[in-house]
């Protein structure tokens, strides 16, 4: 007996006078069904089909499954996300297991790298060149004499010093951030708004945006004694960007570094005398940046959201890793961790899809809806807070949809044959 066969019963016994027609037909199913259920009164039956009925209409997987969706398989079965989105691959705890071992391993020497699965080898390969990718951190809007236009006037939500960030106990040695659930989602598009006053000027279009995973803006003492610095502010990006060279052909994944010098310092040493610093000073002051080389990807469109991770690394070795996790590949780009030192400092992530670079947005159709998973590793197992999300997150771009509520879980320490599981944060964005 199926559950269509139980709802046809409550029907029946909800219904006062059915029309002739359809008493007949749920008679039969009814008789039909009375032969299979000997120990049940046909009043016994109603109920039983009555409250079967109820709880099938009131279920969270059915109220889900009525809609258009893109899941994970936390959500559905592997089988069930792959139809929904045939450009999905449904990850099976075989694959999963590859994608953990695969960060934890990382690549065995600086550059680029990559994998296919099963295979637990790092291929090495020619990074493409250095990104020109410029990040914004958040800017409130200045004051202006004029009346703003329609177009200007638009709400940024997510983003911009409104976020969730994992503030966690000890010291961050890397962080994972993922879309377990992605429900409605049709399209994405770059567009540029309202940003400190002005226009943001980031790549604009159709799947135009990027992946981030942030370390907190912080004042490192140790830090900015090593860059040669008084004093100073450092912050760390682990970025996919769908074009990180402005012209459309280069989407990468890579490390963009940055150091705010204080003015006095900045107006003796200016910035970092390293190769790859370049100065991005600008009317909120003194500021320079470092992009690594990028690892060439495919230029994933927003339809494979529920395949995507993106992790960090932050080691006290001296190396950096960035990775990008897509279905049955990984990307990853290992490099010094001397252009801010973030292992000596890193206590709070954020994880987000926004604007490709600029302060720009990444808007999203109308109805659409993911859930944020947030990853941490720091060295044990308590819960991560979650901060935010108003004067929280350390970019300045954004998207837009609102936020939801956070919650925070702790992780598990390896039992037996059991592995070890993280500390995270979760929370939903939607429009």
């Amino acid at each position: 007996m199926n559950w269509i066969s139980l709802t046809l019963i409550a029907v029946v016994c909800l219904q006062r006078r059915p029309r002739h027609t359809h008493q007949e037909l749920f008679d039969q199913q009814f008789h039909l069904i009375e032969k299979k259920m000997h120990s049940f009164t046909k009043k016994s039956t109603c109920f039983f089909a009555t409250a079967f009925a109820i709880a099938i209409a009131t279920s969270p997987v059915t109220a889900v499954a009525a809609e258009p969706v893109v899941l994970n398989s936390a959500v559905l079965s592997p089988t069930a996300a792959v139809n929904a989105n045939p450009e999905l691959v449904a990850e099976t705890p075989a694959l999963q297991t590859w994608h953990e071992k695969m960060k934890k391993i990382g690549p065995p020497a600086a550059g680029c790298f990559h994998a296919s699965y099963p295979s637990a080898n790092w291929e090495k390969v020619t990074c493409g060149p250095r990104p020109t990718y410029r990040s914004s951190r958040p800017v409130l809007p200045s004051p202006v004499l004029r009346s703003l236009s329609r177009e200007e006037v638009k709400p940024q939500t997510v983003g911009n010093g409104t976020d969730y960030a994992a503030q966690a106990a000890g010291i961050i040695q890397s962080a994972t951030g993922s879309f377990p659930v992605v429900s409605g989602v049709k399209s994405e598009k770059g567009v540029n708004v309202l940003f400190g006053g002005s226009m943001s000027n980031g790549t604009i279009g159709a799947n135009q945006y990027t992946l981030q995973l942030n370390t907190d803006i912080n004042a490192s003492s140790t830090a900015c004694a090593k860059l040669g610095y008084g004093s100073c502010n450092v912050w760390e990006q682990y970025l996919y960007s769908t074009d990180a060279y402005t012209d459309g052909t280069h989407p990468m994944a890579f490390i963009q570094s940055w150091v705010f010098p204080s003015q006095a310092d900045y107006n003796s040493a200016g910035c970092p005398a390293s190769a790859g610093w370049d100065d991005a000073t600008d009317s909120n002051g003194p500021a320079c940046v470092h992009n690594s080389n990028g690892i060439s990807t495919p230029q994933f469109a927003i339809s494979q959201l529920a395949n995507m991770k993106l992790s960090g690394s932050a080691s006290s070795t001296g190396n950096d890793v960035v990775t990008l996790t897509v279905g049955k590949d990984v990307y990853a780009d290992r490099v010094s961790d001397s252009t801010v030192f973030a292992a000596l400092w890193w206590k709070q992530a954020e994880f987000t899809l926004v604007g490709n670079g600029g302060g720009s947005q990444a808007s999203f159709n109308k109805g659409s809806s993911i859930s944020v998973n947030l990853a941490i590793n720091d060295g044990g197992t308590h819960a991560p807070t979650c901060l935010g999300p108003a004067g929280h997150g350390s970019t300045g771009e954004t998207n837009n949809l609102t936020l939801g509520k956070c919650t925070a879980k702790a992780g598990t320490a390896a039992n037996g044959s059991v592995a070890a599981t993280n500390p995270y944060i979760q929370f939903t964005a939607a429009n």
